[in-house]
């Protein structure tokens, strides 16, 4: 196809169609007008995408249809009608395309936390700067297990959700500085390391771990997630490959900011196993079957219904209208 000689001979049809695009008032004729450029135009675009792929004159035809679209149909879809495809598609693709990058910041916290609780073990002077021997004393014998059950259930699963969602929420928003996750991740990781270091000290490292490991295992996890959209969304504008950084930056963001939704529900039921569960008199095998089982949740939906969704095309972006037009480049 000849795509200067097709656009000649359809100029004055899209003329038409981008001006009735462009009215807010129709006649009855005008709007049948409207309508029947619009199927007309939709034809055509059809025929140029399959002829040449994307073009300046493709993208200037698909936007004055989206422009008339919107005269004809009005307010969007039904927020409601959204739901499942936001549950079902967009949200699980956006966390399948982080999956080996959640893995990777999970990997950095736990050699962190290793090697800072293994340096101040290892190291004289280091654990006593966090007090005296009976302040340390008392902190791994009674603090640390008070904290669990110092607040009634529900409140202090309120706090705790609250706090780790903002924490979730700020790593994807701060991500694009590129310096915000590596600091959170490291911080998070040295207090991991230098709290069990302080009660292996005291010959508790196993009650550090049975008390983190029913809530810990999805909230820590949920937690490395959003880091991941965080590093990746930076990661868009310093290597935006065929794209424009500033395209590259609007499409991975619009896509990954909906990782916050998924790391928030997840955080709301680590929060609801940190305030109900870690705290009853239950075996630990019980408690940390329920952890387990709460993370294989979230695993599943990840890398199963992730796949799925990606497989399917999906990439956590808005839809090609809801997203807008395209910036139009020549060549």
């Amino acid at each position: 196809m000849d795509i200067d000689a097709y656009a000649a001979a359809h100029r004055e049809e899209w003329d038409e169609l981008a001006r009735l695009g462009a009215k807010r008032r129709f006649s009855g004729p005008e709007a049948d007008a409207l309508i029947e450029r619009y199927q007309a135009g939709a034809t055509q675009l059809s025929a140029l995408r399959t002829a040449t792929g994307t073009s300046v004159q493709a993208d200037r035809l698909s936007l004055a249809l989206s422009r008339a679209r919107l005269r004809f149909t009005g307010a969007g879809t039904n927020v409601l009608r959204q739901v499942p495809t936001f549950f079902m598609l967009q949200l699980p693709a956006a966390l399948y395309r982080i999956r080996w990058l959640s893995l990777a910041v999970a990997g950095a916290t736990v050699l962190i936390s290793a090697l800072f609780g293994f340096w101040a073990l290892q190291t004289p002077g280091v654990l006593a700067s966090f007090g005296s021997d009976e302040f340390r004393r008392q902190f791994a014998e009674e603090d640390f297990v008070a904290y669990y059950s110092e607040h009634p259930p529900s409140s202090f699963t309120g706090l705790v959700w609250t706090n780790n969602a903002w924490i979730a929420v700020q790593c994807i928003a701060f991500g694009i500085l590129g310096v915000f996750v590596p600091y959170l991740v490291f911080s998070n990781a040295q207090n991991l390391g230098l709290s069990a270091a302080l009660m292996a000290e005291n010959g508790r490292l196993d009650i550090f771990f049975l008390y983190i490991a029913p809530h810990g295992q999805l909230e820590l996890y949920a937690i490395f997630v959003a880091a991941a959209a965080g590093l990746a969304i930076f990661w868009s504008w310093v290597a935006p490959g065929a794209r424009s950084r500033a395209t590259a930056l609007a499409e991975e963001g619009r896509a990954l900011i909906t990782v916050a939704v998924g790391v928030t529900l997840g955080l709301l039921l680590s929060g609801v196993i940190e305030g109900y569960v870690t705290r009853q008199d239950w075996p630990w095998a019980l408690k940390i079957g329920i952890g387990a089982a709460a993370l294989a949740v979230f695993l599943a939906y990840q890398w199963l219904v992730g796949r799925r969704a990606f497989a399917a095309g999906e990439t956590g972006d808005l839809e090609e209208f809801e997203a807008g037009a395209r910036r139009l480049v020549a060549g």
